[in-house]
């Protein structure tokens, strides 16, 4: 089976937890675009909350009710992919730009579902790590960090500038606890498992359901 269908497989099964009139957000990817196309065949009526334009966009073409999330203060559930997932549960997000709004729609879901193929899981994180730092004193954020590259092309959509962390990813939580303490950093693609509540990988035509820390 094509990666293509795994991500489908994944983003189906996920699709089945969506309930009638939840709130719902929704991520950033090629994985997330099988997820929008399989909640829309469902036709299950729900209001939700879109981490970038693009997703929004293409939420609204397929006929889903997409809201500003100012006007939410909670969700129900939040769906994603991801770039990496470890055994333990810490993932790597980030690479499409949005990391900063999807970690504010985790964090604010009571339910967060990550959905991926058989090549996301992998025996520990490495680099790289996506970033999203503010223009203001670039030069010495860069610095600070030390290995990082600046992506080509627009911003996030918040503005900031996307770039990449290419050192050492042995230590998840304390690599976290550093970026998140740096100035001028908005926001690294390392997620806690604390935020995630379900693992859904597809691997051929088998689905496989972990909480952080199962075996995938």
């Amino acid at each position: 089976m094509s990666v293509e269908s795994e991500k489908r497989l994944a983003a189906e099964t996920a699709a089945e937890r969506i309930e009638a009139d939840s709130r719902v957000g929704l991520g950033t990817g090629t994985t997330v675009a099988f997820l929008l196309e399989a909640i829309a065949r469902r036709g299950v009526r729900a209001r939700f909350v879109a981490t970038s334009p693009g997703t929004e966009n293409a939420a609204r073409s397929l006929g889903l009710i997409v809201e500003p999330f100012d006007a939410l203060d909670e969700l129900d559930l939040a769906i994603d992919g991801a770039d990496q997932i470890a055994p333990d549960g810490w993932l790597v997000k980030g690479r499409g730009g949005a990391h900063l709004r999807e970690k504010i729609v985790a964090a604010s879901a009571q339910r967060f579902v990550v959905i991926a193929d058989s090549s996301k899981p992998v025996p520990s994180l490495h680099a790289p790590v996506p970033l999203e730092l503010r223009p203001f004193g670039l030069r010495a954020t860069l610095r600070e960090l030390g290995s990082v590259t600046l992506r080509d092309g627009g911003p996030s959509p918040d503005g900031g500038v996307l770039a990449d962390y290419h050192g050492d990813v042995s230590s998840p939580r304390e690599l976290a606890e550093r970026l998140a303490s740096t100035p001028g950093v908005s926001a690294h693609g390392l997620f806690a498992p604390d935020l995630v509540s379900e693992i859904i990988v597809a691997t051929g035509e088998t689905v496989t359901i972990t909480t952080p820390g199962g075996q995938l």
